[in-house]
């Protein structure tokens, strides 16, 4: 079992900044690929970016591409999500989970945090 935890979401200005946490309960955080995803009201549960188990590799939704960065420190069960130049388009609920397979797709993911709010206005 492995228990997910986000913050750091808020309301931001267009252009500024975020850094998104999650926490992860458990011994087992380095055994996931995390990933990242939004969902704006009325819209379906996007990607946004994944990590894999390392660290050592990632990948982003073409939206984030240059503007967000995603970083994991296994020592502390914790990733994230740096996301910069923030657009109100970015507005959503984001929500990290963890997966031992290394997908874009929302349903291959086995466990999911509650989300935190993000609102960009402009």
């Amino acid at each position: 079992q492995v228990q997910l935890v986000e913050s750091g979401g808020g309301l931001v200005q267009a252009g500024g900044s975020l850094r998104l946490s999650c926490a992860a309960s458990g011994r087992t955080f380095s055994s996931y690929n995390m990933g990242w995803f939004r969902q704006a009201p009325g819209k379906e549960r996007d990607f946004v970016a994944v990590i894999n188990r390392s660290g050592g590799v990632t990948d982003y939704a073409n939206s984030g591409k240059g503007r967000f960065a995603v970083s994991r420190d296994n020592a502390k069960n914790t990733v994230y999500l740096q996301m910069n130049s923030l657009k109100p388009e970015d507005t959503a609920i984001y929500y990290c989970a963890a997966g031992r397979l290394w997908s874009r797709g929302p349903y291959e993911y086995d466990y999911w945090g509650q989300g935190t709010q993000v609102t960009v206005s402009s």
